[in-house]
């Protein structure tokens, strides 16, 4: 089986593990971003953060929201810090993937005891 964007969704898990690692559980959302914004660009990936994304209903914009960040043009990374997912934070990435035209996300939720990610694709779940 051949999996989408294998090495890069290999690299962000292994940096997703090294934040859970260093910074353990029980933080707020925003530092979690903050650190894995600094291993990005330790490792060299190149990402962009808080893509502002235009939210339209017939064709009028009635709103704006955010994704964490986009990685290499070609996988969305959202981030959570909950006691466990819920079938909204799905939803969520997959809105996300579909007004960003990527096929790739990645759902992370820094648990108080552990690190729990999701690969979604566009259309799969």
């Amino acid at each position: 089986m051949n999996l989408l964007h294998k090495e890069l969704s290999y690299q962000i898990i292994g940096v997703l593990f090294k934040v859970h690692t260093k910074l353990g559980g029980g933080y707020q959302e925003k530092y979690y971003q903050r650190a894995i914004a600094l291993e990005l660009k330790r490792q060299d990936i190149s990402f962009q953060e808080q893509v502002p994304v235009d939210l339209s209903y017939e064709e009028e914009r009635i709103g704006k929201y955010y994704l964490d960040f986009v990685i290499e043009n070609k996988i969305v990374l959202e981030i959570k810090a909950a006691p466990h997912f819920h079938n909204k934070d799905i939803k969520q990435v997959l809105s996300y993937l579909k007004k960003a035209g990527l096929e790739l996300g990645i759902l992370a939720n820094f648990t108080k005891e552990k690190l729990e990610f999701r690969r979604i694709l566009k259309g799969k779940n």
